[in-house]
């Protein structure tokens, strides 16, 4: 059953009178009776032996149930991350001891209260100093700082090329900054098992980690995931903290809430990023790429979090969209004595698309070319499949049309004009236009999801799937799916997700993988369903099977006797329809675009400001265009973000220095102009409905091509390079020092 051309059209989104109106259930609006509240004692040193934990003078204190740390809760197994700290703590959040309290104001009161006497040691920071001769060890039982270490390729990747660039980027350490924070509930279940929720991309992912510690069959731990606020990435990994609560809760027989304050979430989340990459590129004189070549080093943080297979993702990744012969690519990652690396938007394929980009650019103004063009000299033409110089096979691509729409939206030669216009005129407002063209890879490794799909005895529907929405519109995606699948009204379906005890299995949302395999797990199980109520029919009718027909007005009847039709509530009244559908997707697939920032730039203060974004982005065929625009916008925020605005930074000692939304800058609205947004559809013949995934292009295009603008704006005073984020202050400097002044 092919999905009809009428399903791609644009469906209102369903979550947003409940989210927009304030009805939203979040973890923190979880509040069972008689819950106590938790707060964590952290560290506040980036590296220290823990001498002795004072708890007398906090649990005298009214209120108070209890003070826990390691010794005082048992769990049947270990975490390279601590749950809590019991001898040394490696990070300024480290969590030392929990204190519970009737009040969250008293909890508060009583970890203060608690007494942590730390014997201070020396702290890494640098990563670049991580594996010298010497380096302090953030784990000395490991004898050396690597995590991870991944190479690829042959020596002699630029041999042949007439012009070489090297540099070095900074990818810079980023935090995820969801509006909503970490947050835990848990309560025993009254049958010696856990009832939690949390706020999570993969439940059933904590699941299993909650079970695992508390040696609990995966059966008796319920994770609910209610509406996220916010995940990005970072709330991908299971935390110590979920399995801590639920231990309290088991342990006192007693619900228990926790959530993260905003400060304690920039210090103990998962950090984004984080490479030092050293990079050479090579071409012939006429502009032909003849190999690549890099060094990169990424920090891990205080313990492996998914920094290092990232790392894979960045090297895989690292010819983008061009026909590069030759790659050589090695990278490191490395412990430090900071906040753990996990996922961040793009997970991995950012830092590998900035790092061709930025070099693209550099080797355009090498060889006095424009940028536009020397890109259409290397783009990859196909045919496709295509196997990369990595060994990644792209499944669909049309790199070419996606910068030649991405150029004329963009008025690409008028902005050319403008620019030499105010060069030659000395304007103090510069102009600058930055290009990226990119592939990007979605469903990273993990192609498998579950869909079920029931009818009711009402008529109504009810569809469960393995993914977890934290904002991007799966309610409204999958219910416009299967209602058009099953023939019935959108307002008839609801979707269940995000609830281990009413969803089989599932593993969640990552890598812009939920349409592309939960909405192939659902149309299957939609397929599956309607075969169910056709063989219902044919036993009901008493006719062959291969008599049973779909009426115009959806019931399923004899063919030429539409008199005896059933509908779905007449069917599941006394039968039980429902069908469910694992999909599994043959290999990851592979999104594309082209995105050109316009920015102007005060050269006399170095600010830079964004004033045109032009996005065109192909993931294959889409299903609701509005839903992907908001995926878009979403995603170019950040990114540009990440290009002008954010950096999260450690002192040499490893204090974090922006731990609050005072140090830490976001952009709001008055920041990120009207964006410019173009849709390509290049179906992908991986999965039934030919979609890619969308969630975290916008970032993987936007952040490159705005560090290129701002770069291209002052190129003609000299500068060569700036390390993001394109701060005024980093952006003057580079002026001052390119005029030699």
């Amino acid at each position: 059953m092919a999905v009809s051309s009428a399903l791609h059209g644009v469906v209102r989104r369903r979550e947003d009178p409940r989210l927009v109106t304030g009805a939203g259930k979040y973890t923190d609006d979880v509040q069972p009776a008689g819950c106590l509240h938790a707060v964590f004692v952290r560290s506040p040193h980036a590296h220290a032996r823990i001498a002795s934990v004072d708890v007398s003078g906090a649990v005298s204190l009214p209120g108070v149930v209890g003070v826990f740390q390691a010794a005082d809760l048992a769990f049947e197994s270990e975490t390279p991350r601590p749950r809590l700290c019991a001898d040394e703590v490696k990070f300024v959040g480290d969590a030392v001891a929990v204190a519970v309290a009737e009040t969250r104001e008293a909890a508060v009161d009583a970890a203060a209260a608690v007494a942590v006497e730390y014997e201070i040691l020396p702290a890494l920071v640098d990563t670049t100093r991580a594996l010298e001769a010497g380096a302090m060890l953030v784990h000395p039982d490991k004898g050396d700082n690597l995590a991870f270490e991944f190479d690829l390729g042959e020596e002699g990747a630029l041999e042949g090329a007439d012009v070489v660039v090297r540099s070095r980027f900074i990818n810079q350490r980023l935090a995820a900054v969801p509006i909503e924070a970490n947050a835990v509930v848990a309560e025993p279940d009254g049958e010696g098992g856990i009832r939690m929720w949390t706020s999570t991309q993969v439940p059933f992912g904590v699941r299993g980690a909650v079970a695992d510690s508390l040696g609990l069959p995966e059966a008796s731990v319920r994770v609910i995931a209610g509406d996220v606020g916010g995940a990005f990435g970072a709330k991908l990994m299971t935390y110590p903290e979920q399995s801590v609560i639920a231990a309290i809760a088991k342990k006192l027989d007693r619900p228990v809430r926790w959530f993260e304050y905003r400060t304690e979430n920039m210090v103990a989340m998962t950090h984004g990023r984080g490479h030092v990459q050293n990079v050479a590129l090579g071409a012939t004189a006429e502009g032909k790429l003849v190999g690549f070549e890099a060094d990169v080093i990424a920090d891990a943080g205080a313990y492996a979090g998914l920094s290092p297979p990232q790392l894979v993702l960045t090297a895989l990744l690292a010819s983008s969209v061009y026909a590069i012969p030759r790659i050589r690519w090695r990278g490191s990652c490395v412990y430090t004595n900071t906040a753990v690396m996990s996922a961040y938007r793009g997970a991995g394929r950012p830092e590998a698309i900035a790092m061709i980009e930025r070099a693209m650019d550099m080797l355009a103004a090498e060889l006095a070319m424009d940028p536009a063009e020397l890109r259409r000299r290397n783009l990859i033409g196909g045919p496709f499949p295509y196997t990369t110089a990595t060994s990644l096979t792209y499944d669909t691509g049309d790199y070419a049309k996606a910068l030649d729409l991405a150029l004329e939206a963009a008025g690409y030669m008028e902005l050319r004009r403008e620019q030499r216009t105010r060069r030659e005129t000395g304007d103090r407002v510069q102009l600058g236009i930055g290009l990226c063209t990119y592939v990007e890879m979605t469903a990273v490794l993990n192609t498998t999801e579950f869909g079920e799909a029931r009818a009711e005895p009402d008529g109504s529907m009810v569809i469960a799937v393995g993914t977890t929405a934290s904002g991007q519109g799966h309610e409204t995606a999958y219910a416009q799916l299967a209602a058009q699948m099953l023939g019935v009204p959108i307002d008839s379906v609801r979707i269940v997700q995000s609830d281990t005890g009413v969803v089989a299995r599932g593993s969640g949302t990552s890598g812009s993988r939920s349409l592309q395999l939960g909405g192939s797990a659902v149309r299957g199980a939609c397929i599956a369903l309607v075969e169910k109520a056709r063989m219902e029919t044919a036993r009901r009718l008493e006719a062959g099977a291969e008599d049973i027909v779909r009426m115009p007005d959806g019931r399923f009847g004899v063919a030429g006797v539409p008199a005896t039709a059933l509908s779905w509530a007449e069917l599941a009244s006394q039968a039980k329809l429902v069908a469910q559908f694992d999909f599994e997707q043959d290999d990851q697939t592979f999104p594309f675009g082209c995105h050109i920032a316009v920015v102007e730039v005060d050269i006399e203060t170095g600010e830079a400001r964004l004033v045109r974004h032009i996005a065109v982005d192909d993931c294959g065929t889409v299903l609701n265009h509005m839903l992907v625009e908001g995926q878009i916008h979403g995603g170019v925020a950040q990114g540009v973000a990440q290009a002008l605005y954010e950096e999260f930074v450690y002192d040499a000692d490893g204090n974090p220095l922006t731990t609050s939304l005072i140090d830490y800058v976001i952009p709001t609205i008055g920041e990120i102009p009207q964006i410019e947004t173009i849709s390509m559809e290049t179906p992908t013949p991986l999965n039934p409905l030919g979609a890619k995934g969308i969630g975290e292009s916008g970032t993987i295009g936007s952040t490159p091509a705005v560090q290129n603008a701002v770069i291209d704006a002052v190129s003609h005073l000299g500068v060569r390079h700036i390390d993001m984020p394109l701060h005024p202050m980093r952006v003057w400097e580079a002026i001052r020092e390119a005029r030699g002044s």
